[in-house]
């Protein structure tokens, strides 16, 4: 099958299906031995997703009636044809023609006309794209532009841009086995452009660079992992010889960084999505670091663990990951608005569980890479006024000592949107 018959049928299952694209791409990317197809494949989904309402419109637009049911996956491909004429440099006629070819692939032969039709229809017109609502405005759904603008009423629009900007690629220097700058000398050794972060382990690379090439990777000298995130073992700052639960911990990034940062701990990651689980051992493997895998929920830490309290608990709360559209353009699509709510009663819920299992003295990391007050903000300042003996410790990053917790924004510091809090519980009980 050629790259757009496997784009159409990944964006299907993104649209249709509500498969997250990150799960949907690697899947028919299976069917590509070239890096280059690879490559066009992700590029092509990601735009899509990036541009969906403008390019919907203008498909919609050229179409007398819309397609249903089997069907909708030619009008998926419709959507890669079309994103094709206006955001590549593939020649009008490749772009159509392999278009048209991956219509009959995909066994829809009697409407391989309909598709060649509509694309050099398009082709002709080139007209701009529309920008007649907020929507297609800002190819962001109304609700979540709405929600930005009530949050961030001088920076909205900026939040937008940036989550649709190419993200950076990030690495996290193992300093179990190297001093960052020797890593930096590494990478420069192998002409690969990098610079340090404003974290302790932190490396940007100038341009996205794949883990093969670089230094030692598979030997554990450093994890691919944004900068944002690469906060949380540091401000959750693990001691020698504590017993530690890393709370939602897939995919491992952040376990894996706190046993970096102090290897005597003894760690707990627990996590409710068993596959997802995998990726954290796995992560460990390459690591050759150790620590306690669970399967099992955050919210019922008494179903499965026997031990006594935690000194620290990372709590990486489930959310609506609005920080990080820049990686997840899909997210835009796959969550409502009604969604944001329930993600807090969750995080309400296991806020208030974990906090049970901190030892009193003990420090509990609040983390979300969402951008969204109501998971951020008002769920710590909720946390606090039903919490006695909860107390938010003020982050060194933080705009304002008045600020609740260290609100990141897409882009700040070539950043994903993140948000930190950290309490500490009284030691007096």
């Amino acid at each position: 099958m050629n790259v757009r018959a496997l784009a159409a049928k990944a964006i299907f299952d993104v649209l249709e299906r509500g498969i997250s694209l990150s799960v949907a791409l690697p899947e028919q990317q299976k069917h590509l031995a070239n890096g280059k197809d690879k490559g066009l494949l992700a590029e092509i989904c990601y735009g899509v997703m990036r541009q969906l309402p403008q390019l919907d419109k203008c498909v919609s637009d050229c179409l007398s009636k819309q397609f249903k049911g089997k069907q909708r996956i030619i009008h998926q491909l419709l959507l890669v044809g079309c994103y094709q004429l206006y955001f590549t440099r593939i020649p009008a006629h490749a772009a159509v023609g392999e278009t048209a070819e991956a219509c009959r692939q995909l066994k829809f032969n009697g409407l391989v006309k309909v598709v060649n039709g509509v694309l050099r229809n398009i082709e002709r017109q080139k007209a701009p794209l529309s920008e007649a609502s907020d929507t297609l405005k800002f190819n962001t759904p109304a609700w979540l532009v709405k929600r930005l603008q009530q949050a961030y009423p001088q920076q909205w629009q900026q939040v937008i841009e940036q989550s649709h900007q190419r993200p950076p690629m990030w690495l996290r220097n193992n300093q179990q086995q190297q001093s960052r700058d020797s890593y930096l000398a590494k990478l420069a050794e192998q002409q690969i452009e990098a610079s340090s972060g404003t974290s302790d382990d932190a490396i940007l690379l100038a341009s996205p660079t794949d883990v093969t090439q670089l230094p030692e990777f598979e030997n554990g000298a450093a994890s691919v992992q944004d900068g944002a995130a690469q906060w949380a073992a540091t401000l959750l700052a693990p001691q020698a010889n504590e017993i530690i639960l890393d709370a939602c911990a897939a995919p491992g990034g952040k376990s894996c960084h706190l046993l970096e940062l102090e290897p005597s701990i003894e760690l707990t990651a627990v996590d409710f999505d068993a596959k997802r689980l995998e990726r954290v051992q796995q992560n460990l493997d390459r690591l050759k670091l150790n620590a306690n895998v669970i399967h099992g929920d955050a919210a019922n830490i008494d179903s499965w663990w026997t031990g006594g309290k935690f000194d620290r608990i990372l709590l990486d709360a489930p959310c609506s990951a609005t920080g990080v559209i820049r990686r997840h353009p899909d997210i835009k699509w796959l969550r409502k608005s009604n969604d944001i709510e329930e993600l807090a009663k969750l995080q309400k819920q296991i806020f208030d569980h974990c906090w049970q299992w901190l030892k009193p003295g003990g420090t509990l990391l609040y983390a979300t890479c969402s951008i969204l007050p109501q998971e951020n903000r008002d769920q710590v300042t909720d946390f606090l006024a039903r919490t006695p003996d909860a107390k938010l410790e003020p982050i060194a990053q933080q705009d304002s000592s008045d600020d609740i917790g260290w609100q990141i924004l897409p882009g700040q510091n070539n950043m994903d949107g993140f948000y930190y809090a950290k309490l500490t519980k009284s030691a007096k009980q």
